[in-house]
């Protein structure tokens, strides 16, 4: 009987150019339980391959974004059946683009976000600081069931200085700036706990770098990857980590290992 479970969640920043650059064969290799990815670029599976949709020992769930071709969208890859996929949340700016898809377990509940950017303009940082106030609400309310509650993806904000390598020269930048940040903090204040900072309070570790300009290579990057539990799953989080060395994306998978 499993003691625990691994998950893993990745910006693929492209589910078609992932499997080009040999994603079937790295989950293959990995056979995580659950693989959470972002920005999947899907908007038609018809699109895909089957082997993308159907991937040995996985069942697939996505959450395609209708209004751009090309742009957006969310998938979890799950050895076990889910209790109940979903991806409507009525009238909430989290249905919408899609960013989020909510998978429920017998360990509680599981989401993947694909949080905006809000470095195209002031239109888009008020959206992303919308979505984050709608999310935050949504997540307090399950807390407040007593749900145990898993999130992750790309929160698309670094929250402290340790989190990127040059946070004196973006502090005015989208990704950064204070106003986004305090958003970080308010998912702490209100009971949630990133993983990775739970396990690893003082480690230098990046998961996105910029292509443009070959930050890889130099490891110039932003640590905004994350994985978050509530508070009543804080015993069950067992190690937390950063798989840097994964080629394939502008983004690294970032895991958690979780007592069950």
């Amino acid at each position: 009987m499993k003691q625990s479970l691994a998950l893993i969640s990745w910006n693929v920043n492209g589910v078609r150019a992932a499997e080009r650059k040999g994603f079937p064969a790295w989950m293959a290799h990995g056979k995580y339980p659950i693989v959470a990815l972002q920005e999947t670029k899907v908007s038609d599976l018809a699109l895909l391959s089957d082997e993308l949709k159907n991937l040995d020992g996985y069942a697939s769930h996505w959450h395609c974004a209708q209004e751009k071709k090309g742009y957006s969208g969310v998938a979890v890859y799950t050895q076990e059946k889910p209790l109940k996929v979903k991806t409507d949340f009525g009238k909430s700016i989290l249905s919408g683009e899609g960013r989020v898809i909510e998978l429920t377990f017998p360990l509680g509940v599981f989401l993947n976000i694909y949080f905006p950017n809000g470095g195209a303009s002031d239109e888009r940082l008020n959206y992303k600081l919308q979505f984050y106030k709608e999310f935050l609400e949504y997540i307090k309310a399950l807390a407040a069931k007593g749900q145990k509650v898993v999130f992750c993806g790309d929160v698309n904000t670094a929250h402290h200085a340790i989190d990127l390598a040059r946070p004196k020269e973006n502090i005015d930048n989208s990704g950064f700036m204070p106003i986004e940040r305090q958003w970080l903090d308010k998912f702490e204040k209100a009971g949630f706990i990133d993983t990775f900072r739970l396990i690893h309070p003082h480690k230098v570790q990046y998961s996105w770098w910029d292509l443009k300009t070959f930050a890889r290579a130099r490891n110039v990057g932003w640590r905004i990857d994350q994985i978050w539990v509530s508070q009543n799953m804080k015993a069950q989080v067992q190690d937390a980590f950063i798989l840097d060395q994964v080629p394939g994306s502008d983004h690294c998978p970032v895991g958690v290992t979780l007592k069950i």
